[in-house]
C-alpha cells in the first residue's frame, strides 16, 4: 500500500468518526461555548500528559508555536459556529453546510498554502452551490440562522485546513494537536471569564444563552458524550487527519470529508428523528453536493493521467 492510499484510508476513517460529532453536539445540552471548552481542554491535558510531546513542544521554536496557536484559535471559532449552528437549525443541515468547505479552499488554499491555483477545483467547489440552495429551500425558515453560522463555519474550516496543510511538515502532528487544542482551551476560557466579569455583555444565539453553564460540571450523561466527543470523535481522528495531510492537499481531504454529512444525516434519522424536520428538497440538496465528493477522485486521476501523457 503506497504513502497516498493510506492517506486516503486514514481520512475516511476519520470521517466515520467525526460522523458522530454533530449527534453528539446535539445530544450534549450544554452551551456551543462550554461544550467546546471541554471537548478542547480535556484533549489538551490529557496529551500534556505525555513525555515524549513535552520533548516536542520544548524542541520547537517560538514562531511556530504562535503559528499553531492561532490555528488552534481558527479551529475554536470553527467549532462554536459548528455547535451553534446545531442549535439555531439541526446537525443535518450544519453538516451539510460544512460541505460548502472545498469552495472557500479553492480559493484559500493557494494563497495561504503556497500551491498552484486550480480553475478545476474552483468549478467542481462551485458546483456545491445548487446542492445548498436545495437544502436552504428544504428546511423551515427558522433554521436559516443556523445555515448562515454553519457556512461561518465552513470558512473557518477552509482557513485552518490550508495553514495546517502549509505548516504539517514543520512538527509533529501530536504536538500539533496539543498547542491547538491548549491554544483553543485558553482562548475559550478568557471568553468565559469575560463573561463573568462582565456580566452586561451580550449572549450570542446558539454559541452563549446561559452563562450559569460556563464553569459548572457537566452532568447526567453529558459527561459520558463528552468524553466520546473528546477522545472518539477529536483526539485520534484530528492527530490522524494531520498525517494524512502530509500527503493529501488540504481541497482533495475536504473533499472526503464531505462524506460527513451522509453519516451525520442517517444517524440523525436514527437517534433523533431529524428526518421530519426536513423536506425531499433537503435530500436532493444534500445528493448533489455529495455527487461533487464522487466526481473529484476521477477528475483528479484523469488530471494525473492527461499529464502524464503531454
Amino acid at each position: 500500500m503506497n504513502d497516498t492510499t493510506k492517506a486516503w484510508l486514514q481520512i475516511h476513517f476519520c470521517v466515520v468518526l467525526w460522523g458522530f460529532t454533530a449527534i453528539l453536539g446535539k445530544l450534549i445540552t450544554l452551551d456551543a461555548l462550554p461544550l467546546v471548552l471541554w471537548r478542547m481542554s480535556l484533549v489538551a491535558i490529557t496529551l500534556l500528559l505525555v513525555p515524549s510531546i513535552i520533548k516536542s513542544l520544548r524542541n520547537m521554536s517560538w514562531r511556530l508555536i504562535g503559528i499553531y496557536t492561532g490555528i488552534g484559535i481558527l479551529v475554536t471559532l470553527h467549532w462554536l459556529t459548528f455547535y451553534g449552528a446545531i442549535r439555531l437549525s439541526n446537525a443535518s443541515v450544519t453538516v451539510t453546510c460544512i460541505a460548502t468547505v472545498p469552495v472557500f479552499l479553492a480559493i484559500l488554499e493557494p494563497i495561504l498554502a503556497g500551491r498552484r491555483f486550480q480553475t478545476s477545483e474552483l468549478l467542481l467547489g462551485l458546483m456545491v452551490l445548487p446542492g445548498i440552495v436545495l437544502v436552504v429551500g428544504g428546511t423551515p425558515a427558522q433554521m436559516n440562522a443556523g445555515i448562515v453560522m454553519g457556512l461561518i463555519s465552513a470558512l473557518f474550516v477552509a482557513l485552518f485546513a490550508a495553514l495546517n496543510k502549509r505548516y504539517i511538515l514543520k512538527a509533529d502532528a501530536l504536538a500539533i494537536t496539543t498547542i491547538e487544542m491548549a491554544a483553543g482551551s485558553v482562548f475559550l476560557l478568557g471568553l468565559a471569564l469575560l463573561y463573568t466579569l462582565i456580566p452586561a455583555l451580550p449572549m450570542v444565539a446558539g454559541i452563549l444563552e446561559n452563562p450559569t453553564q460556563m464553569f459548572a460540571l457537566p452532568q447526567g450523561t453529558d459527561m459520558l458524550w463528552l468524553l466520546l466527543l473528546a477522545f472518539g470523535c477529536t483526539l485520534l481522528p484530528f492527530a490522524l487527519s494531520l498525517v494524512a495531510l502530509r500527503q493529501l492537499s488540504a481541497y482533495a481531504s475536504s473533499l472526503a470529508i464531505n462524506l460527513e454529512p451522509l453519516y451525520a444525516i442517517a444517524l440523525a434519522a436514527v437517534f433523533l428523528g431529524e428526518q421530519q424536520e426536513v423536506s425531499a428538497g433537503f435530500y436532493l440538496g444534500a445528493a448533489l453536493i455529495m455527487a461533487v465528493v464522487l466526481i473529484y477522485p476521477w477528475w483528479a486521476r484523469r488530471g494525473s493521467v492527461l499529464a502524464g501523457s503531454r
